[in-house]
C-alpha cells in the first residue's frame, strides 16, 4: 500500500522501547524487532495532531503503564511534546491471534514445506495488517501516520505485550 507521505519534518528520527514492561525474547521476536525499528526510523510518516506548527522531526518512547499504552513524544532535541494514551484491551486478542500465527510459521519454518509456510506467512501478514490498521484507528486525531508506519509500530506494541 502506498500512500501520500507526510512532510519530512514530521517523522520520527529515534523509536525507543521502554525496556522494564518487556521481558525476555526469543531470537525470532528480537530479530523482528530490530527490522521493524531500523525500517521504522528508515521510512516512516509521522505526525501528532496539533503538531502542525512544531517543527519535526520527533523523537518516540512506547512503553506500557497502568495496563495502557503509552507514546511518549518529544522533538528532535528531546523536549516533551506530550503523551498519547491508548487503551490496551482493544488490541490484546490481535496481539495473541498473531503471536499464535508467529508461532506456526516459525515451527513451519522447521519442517513444513514451502507451500504451507507461504500460506501460513500470508495467514500471518493478514492479521498484522488488521493489527496495524486497529492501531491507525486508535490513533485517529491524535497522531496521523502511514499504513507502513502504523505496521511497524504495531510490531513494537507486539513485543510489549510478551510476558
Amino acid at each position: 500500500m502506498t500512500e501520500r507521505a507526510l512532510p519530512d519534518c514530521h517523522r520520527l528520527i529515534d523509536v525507543q522501547l521502554d525496556e522494564r514492561t518487556v521481558v525476555r525474547r526469543s531470537a525470532d521476536i528480537e530479530h523482528e524487532l530490530k527490522v521493524a525499528m531500523f525500517d521504522l526510523i528508515e521510512q516512516n510518516s509521522f505526525s501528532p495532531v496539533g503538531a502542525h506548527d512544531t517543527q519535526g522531526p520527533f523523537q518516540l518512547s512506547i512503553g506500557i503503564a497502568d495496563n495502557r499504552l503509552v507514546f511518549d513524544i518529544s522533538d528532535e532535541a528531546a523536549a516533551p511534546l506530550g503523551k498519547i494514551i491508548l487503551a490496551l484491551s482493544p488490541f490484546r486478542k490481535i496481539v495473541k491471534d498473531y503471536f499464535e500465527i508467529c508461532d506456526s510459521y516459525y515451527q513451519a519454518i522447521k519442517r513444513s514445506s514451502p507451500s504451507q509456510i507461504e500460506t501460513i506467512d500470508m495467514a500471518r501478514r493478514g492479521i498484522h495488517n488488521e493489527g496495524s490498521e486497529l492501531l491507525r484507528e486508535r490513533l485517529k486525531g491524535k497522531i496521523d501516520c502511514d499504513f507502513d508506519t502504523a505496521r511497524r509500530l504495531f510490531t513494537v506494541i507486539c513485543v510489549l505485550h510478551i510476558r
